[in-house]
């Protein structure tokens, strides 16, 4: 019974060494977690060694220690090296050289050969024979008409209400089950000068396609991120009859000068200030962005501006020579993305 208690005795002591021994590391993270939160700088030990890596340290809670000390160490070197900086320049005064325009993915763009230069005689030519040359001359006013996908919800449907408000002109008529190409000789017939339909799919808006009649050109756009006006914070009230100013930003490519002819053409060419409305088609990263708002005169320098909704983000899929055709339609461009989206800095419109 002695040397079962003894035995016993033994053991208890073990463990009461190994229970210390694994306390020990457990006291040393916690104080260096209190030390890192009560903002007190760490150690001289926190200096990480050049070849030292973090994702070699097997231990979760040691490693993601580590890795919040290195977030914090090179957060206070970044703002050591930005006072130095700016005493630098308090130094120097007016003698000071400009900052550094900080790197962005849009201009480290790749160059692109078919960038538009206005002054090209090659452009102006294209731009006095394209199929927009007509509304461009003043010769046709923008007439257009809006549709749906066959059997369109709610959500699709107010979309395109919303959209005929910004709009001058447009009518939305129903799909009733006709197929794109009937409905294309009955707009040419009245007179349309556009046709836009809206797809739908589980019930939420996913796509786009704009097609320039009598001629062409057809395009069709991934819809997105589409927002209607009761989804929108702090909006105007309903936009007004008045024609809106069309903003188009960034269409620099052949391509993206298409594109936006296309767009311009949907509105007509007087716009009404006193409506104060703009229409704004911004292409950034080959993603266009659409926005609506009224603009509002705070004083005589300051102005502010109003969204008014609706908004949605554009993807250009495809651009197609002439009128709506998938089987027997000439494509211009077509995007493919194994093969045009090798580069983050590579852009298209």
């Amino acid at each position: 019974m002695a040397k079962a208690g003894g035995k016993s005795g033994g053991g208890g002591k073990k463990g009461l060494k190994r229970k210390a021994s694994a306390e020990e590391p457990q006291e040393a993270a916690a104080a260096e977690d209190g030390a890192t939160e009560s903002g007190v700088p760490p150690p001289k030990s926190a200096a990480f060694p050049p070849g030292f890596s973090i994702s070699e340290i097997k231990n979760k809670q040691r490693r993601h220690l580590m890795f919040t000390r290195w977030k914090q160490q090179q957060r206070k070197e970044k703002l050591a090296i930005k006072k130095k900086l700016k005493k630098e320049r308090e130094a120097l005064g007016d003698k000071a050289p400009p900052k550094p325009v900080p790197k962005t993915i849009d201009n480290q763009r790749v160059y692109d050969e078919t960038i538009v230069d206005p002054n090209d005689e090659e452009v102006a030519y294209d731009e006095a024979t394209d199929e927009f040359a007509s509304y461009f001359n003043r010769q046709t006013s923008p007439k257009i008409l809006i549709t749906t996908s066959d059997r369109p919800h709610g959500r699709t449907v107010r979309l395109c209400e919303q959209l005929s408000t910004v709009i001058p002109n447009s009518h939305v008529y129903y799909r009733r089950g006709l197929a794109l190409k009937k409905i294309i000789p009955q707009c040419i017939s009245r007179d349309f000068t556009d046709l836009i339909v809206i797809n739908e799919d589980r019930k939420i808006p996913n796509g786009l396609i704009l097609s320039h009649l009598p001629s062409g050109p057809t395009a069709h756009f991934k819809m997105s991120s589409v927002r209607l006006r009761k989804e929108i914070k702090r909006r105007g009230k309903d936009p007004t009859e008045h024609i809106p100013e069309v903003i188009l930003n960034n269409f620099t490519t052949r391509l993206g000068h298409s594109i936006g002819r296309m767009f311009a053409s949907l509105f007509p060419h007087n716009p009404q200030f006193i409506g104060r409305q703009v229409a704004t088609f911004h292409n950034q990263r080959d993603y266009i962005f659409f926005r609506f708002h009224r603009y509002i005169f705070k004083s005589e320098k300051k102005v502010g501006i109003q969204e008014l909704g609706p908004r949605f983000t554009l993807k250009l899929r495809s651009l197609q020579k002439g009128t709506f055709d998938s089987k027997y339609g000439e494509y211009e461009w077509v995007h493919k993305p194994r093969e045009m989206d090798t580069s983050r800095r590579k852009f298209h419109l």
